[in-house]
């Protein structure tokens, strides 16, 4: 099968979760950062090693992916798995965090899983 259309998802939700990786491990105290995530630069003082903690593991999912695609046919295993990964994350986020990552997180990774089944 030639999963193109998943391919490119697939690339595009492993570029999110690093750019989410930047947004937690580097710019969390800077203004992309709190604007991002609304928080007041008190509390992004006192939750810093929080979200670098957060933003490693968005880097591992991101790298999972990436893995994925370039073993091929061979790594859709891995892709799948991965996207579980990013869509039981996002359920839990969206439960305890905010309701936008539902959106932003596991709707992606759903679209992703149906297209890897579907093979395009």
């Amino acid at each position: 099968m030639d999963y193109l259309f998943s391919n490119i998802l697939i690339a595009l939700i492993a570029l999110l979760h690093v750019y989410i990786l930047v947004l937690e491990m580097f710019l969390w105290e800077k203004p992309a950062g709190l604007r991002a995530f609304r928080n007041t630069p008190e509390k992004a003082a006192m939750t810093r090693v929080l979200a670098a903690n957060q933003g490693l593991y968005n880097g591992f999912l991101a790298a999972g992916l990436l893995w994925g695609l370039w073993l091929g046919e061979d790594g859709k295993p891995i892709e799948l798995f991965f996207l579980i990964c990013i869509a039981i994350a996002g359920v839990f986020g969206a439960a305890t965090a905010a309701r936008k990552i539902l959106y932003i997180q596991t709707l992606p990774a759903l679209i992703a899983i149906s297209c890897l089944w579907m093979g395009v």
